[in-house]
């Protein structure tokens, strides 16, 4: 008896799917895939933060320079390295109050910082505050280019200047003031210290993973601008 031959049955013409072969990784493939993804993320843990709070200071700066904006607890480690140096002056920098600005003297984070040092100790004759301008971006680059025309405007002898920002910010503010005031200004960089987090744990509190993937964002898109002005 003849047998037929079957055919597999047609498929309708559909413009909207297709066949297509799919690579998979194999069991082996995984593996690898895997200890890769752990070793980044080991990586990233043990040697993130510390890349980010950068410390690099000269030890003859001529001038202490202070992101005003930063907390009580990290201008007070500003004051400290201010004592202990043999600094001209020391610099505030900072833009306007966004909020309770109508219940304050002061109308800028660069008053408020001065004010604090002041308070502190600082001699009011060693403190010179730069107001910046109010930006909706690039907000450090902003502060970095007042900062020059400070200094051009004024004729000021500085060769060097140390800065002190906060904790994770310190990589991205080094990166920008170097390339807005190099050659002419040598910078170095202050990491001040946390106080709402363990920065030897920062994995473990929200408020430390927040810092640690928004600075890491932030400091992608520096490196990848030109803030020569």
């Amino acid at each position: 008896m003849r047998t037929k031959n079957r055919q597999a049955p047609k498929l309708p013409n559909n413009r909207l799917i297709k066949r297509q072969e799919m690579w998979i990784l194999t069991a082996q493939g995984w593996v690898i895939f895997l200890a890769i993804t752990a070793a980044i993320m080991f990586f990233s843990i043990t040697h993130l933060y510390p890349f980010l709070a950068v410390t690099s200071p000269i030890q003859t700066a001529d001038v202490l320079v202070v992101e005003g904006w930063i907390s009580d607890y990290a201008i007070a480690q500003a004051f400290a390295e201010f004592k202990s140096g043999s600094y001209q002056y020391i610099f505030t920098l900072g833009s306007s109050v966004e909020q309770g600005s109508y219940l304050v003297e002061y109308k800028n984070f660069a008053e408020i910082a001065a004010a604090t040092l002041n308070k502190m100790g600082v001699p009011q004759d060693k403190l010179v505050t730069i107001p910046t301008p109010d930006v909706i971006k690039d907000r450090t680059n902003a502060s970095a280019v007042a900062l020059l025309q400070k200094i051009s405007d004024a004729n000021l002898p500085i060769k060097s200047i140390n800065l002190v920002t906060s904790d994770a910010h310190a990589h991205r503010s080094w990166l920008i003031f170097r390339n807005v005031l190099a050659p002419k200004i040598q910078v170095g960089i202050i990491a001040a210290e946390p106080s709402n987090y363990d920065p030897n744990n920062w994995w473990n509190s929200s408020e430390g993973v927040r810092t640690i993937i928004s600075e890491t964002i932030a400091y992608i898109y520096a490196l990848l601008c030109t803030w020569k002005t």
